[in-house]
């Protein structure tokens, strides 16, 4: 068994050393005969209550916090306590499979917005290189030619997850990794014991206060990411100089990491001011179109022009973003080049549904008030007529942004339709006031269609020839959850029926 840090051994009469184990898992149902089973307090469940269930089942040893279950263990099954379960499973699983992230040069993308196109963005860029590069994303993960799906809602998947994709990756001989990184995959430990060697920001905007309980909490968070890249093992064979990419414009995030010392910091900017005495990339000059977009970008190498598909000047964040770490790892500009104008978009990210309707559809993932701003913001100038948004907030989750959100669309919008996504256990109706609460503009037109569906296809019904119908807060995801059940849902499908039932 690993050596844990803060471990301490209870004496079964059994030596650990001496125990075979045939798998890791902190899923009691997932046991079988010679497992190890981890279990900690979770933020819903205490796992420790599992252990008499993973005993039955055949665990070999048992990793916890807490030793008090063991006054009904009667078994010799072997048990080291731990101070942080969570943390002490994550370095199991990296260990389990030989720490792969030792093997691959690991880029790591957080931020509040942003971080699914950034992470994306990198990875074409990577590909263009000739690179065998992988990415683990909260859309899916990508090893060579399979795409695997990581889960029905947008988080960092758990450690076992992360560590197999990792160990698959090495395995088809593959050298790069670009992983997205939320917050709760790091406040939770779900990335310890990957060995990252380029941290990447986007942004720190309002998001999961109820998880973090302050904006400073959930910043630190963030922090831990490049905290990891600054104390990687210098001796990681074939790896990288470890590099920091920040970005200059978000005042909230951009002091407090430069602080964490790497080898190289890089900076970016969409402005076109200098940043003296760094080394710095920046947009001269953005030219907007409705369907892509030219930067001219002054890097430390010189000026270079790119294209892209995507569209708004938060991707043109992004894009510097995504310059900024291939600039970490010394890619060729020609591959940066190649690498931004291949990507074709990431699903349910300002992605177009269109059937041959007079106006024009789009789902967007936007779910915080900075993304539904940026958002709104990019869409506006596009429409001839009016902008009309469905959106919701999440139950369950932070509430202090649902006026916020509320207000947004109340600036931007001419038609706002309040909805569900993913209410859990918290009565809908509550939450769509909530939102309602934050709207201030008396000449926007408000409707509430608890159905997401039929929210959907209100908005539709409503459109004219040049309106934008956009439904934010869902994107790329599988389901909705309503109680604790996960029940299917594609708000791109939900789209393309609204637009079929109008005869399109």
């Amino acid at each position: 068994m690993a050596a844990l840090p803060d471990a301490q051994m209870i004496d079964n009469s059994v030596d650990p050393a001496q125990v075979a184990i045939t798998g890791i898992t902190k899923d009691s149902r997932k046991v079988a005969p010679g497992a190890l089973f981890v279990a900690y307090r979770g933020v819903e469940n205490d796992l420790h209550r599992f252990i008499p269930d993973a005993i039955a089942r055949g665990a070999a040893a048992i990793v916890c916090e807490d030793a008090r279950w063991q006054a009904a263990n009667t078994g010799r099954v072997p048990c080291v306590v731990t101070s942080n379960g969570r943390q002490a499973f994550a370095h199991l699983c990296a260990a389990w499979h030989d720490y792969p992230g030792r093997s691959l040069v690991v880029i790591g993308v957080t931020g509040t917005d942003g971080k699914t196109t950034t992470s994306n963005l990198i990875y074409h860029i990577l590909r263009a290189a000739g690179l065998k590069a992988g990415v683990i994303s909260t859309v899916n993960a990508v090893i060579g030619d399979r795409a695997l799906d990581t889960g029905l809602h947008t988080t960092t998947p758990d450690a076992d997850d992360v560590q197999s994709y990792l160990a698959q990756m090495r395995d088809a001989g593959m050298t790069h990794c670009v992983l997205e990184v939320t917050s709760h995959g790091l406040a939770q430990y779900r990335v310890d014991g990957v060995d990252f060697d380029v941290a990447v920001i986007t942004n720190i905007t309002h998001e999961h206060l109820d998880l973090h309980g302050t904006r400073e909490a959930y910043r630190a968070a963030k922090a831990r990411l490049f905290e990891m890249v600054s104390q990687r093992p210098p001796a990681k064979a074939g790896a990288p100089p470890t590099a920091a990419v920040l970005n200059a414009d978000d005042d909230y995030s951009f002091d407090y990491l430069r602080a964490i010392p790497v080898a190289r910091q890089i900076v970016y900017s969409a402005r076109a001011d200098a940043i003296p005495g760094l080394e710095t990339l920046q947009a001269a000059q953005i030219e907007h179109a409705p369907n892509s977009m030219r930067l001219i970008v002054r890097t430390p190498r010189g000026e270079t022009t790119v294209h892209s598909r995507l569209i708004g000047q938060f991707n043109a964040s992004n894009i510097l973003a995504a310059i900024g770490a291939a600039l970490a790892l010394d890619t060729p500009d020609e591959a940066i080049q190649a690498g931004l104008a291949a990507m074709p978009g990431v699903p349910g990210r300002m992605e177009r549904i269109d059937l041959g309707q007079p106006f024009t559809a789009i789902v967007d993932f936007a779910h915080t008030p900075n993304a539904l701003e940026q958002a709104l913001r990019t869409l506006r100038p596009l429409t001839t007529g009016r902008l009309i948004v469905v959106f919701g907030c999440a139950g369950e989750r932070d509430t202090f942004k649902r006026p916020m959100m509320g207000r947004v669309a109340g600036h931007y919008a001419d038609v706002i339709v309040l909805t569900a996504e993913d209410p859990r256990r918290e009565p809908l109706d509550q939450i769509i006031e909530q939102i309602a609460a934050g709207i201030d503009n008396p000449s926007a037109q408000v409707l509430r269609a608890p159905d997401r569906g039929e929210a959907i296809q209100t908005a539709c019904a409503l459109a004219r020839p040049g309106d934008i119908v956009v439904s934010c807060g869902k994107g790329h995801e599988q389901s909705m959850c309503f109680g604790v059940t996960e029940t299917p849902w594609d708000d791109r499908e939900a789209m393309r029926q609204a637009l079929r039932h109008l005869g399109f």
